[in-house]
């Protein structure tokens, strides 16, 4: 870890515990098993889904990608707004909506 992904520990603490795994080159954010963020070169990024986005897009916020070969692919993550670091209150909707967001994505048991 490091000194940013501890800090998100403080940042998040009104929505609950999260943890943190190492991920390629920068971290993944869990909430109760399910992931809801991204950490990359010190650059938060939240899940977002169809529900959620509209809150990301309406701030211009940029979506992760990364380069494949020729071909730049999109996850369904979007950078937070600076407030999120600075308000533990609006840190704790933004981290709600990301958990919601992987709450619904997240594969249904077929049985």
């Amino acid at each position: 870890m490091n000194e940013f992904t501890d800090y998100l520990h403080e940042v998040f603490e009104l929505f609950g515990p999260i943890t943190i795994r190492r991920m390629f080159d920068g971290y993944t954010v869990y909430h109760q098993g399910i992931p809801v963020g991204i950490v990359y070169d010190e650059t938060l990024f939240l899940k977002a889904d169809a529900e959620t986005r509209k809150h990301f897009e309406s701030l211009e916020l940029p979506q992760f990608t990364y380069q494949k070969k020729e071909k730049t692919i999109g996850l369904p993550y979007f950078q937070a707004p600076d407030f999120v670091l600075e308000d533990r209150h609006k840190a704790a909707l933004w981290m709600r909506r990301a958990y919601e967001a992987g709450l619904r994505s997240k594969p249904k048991n077929k049985r």
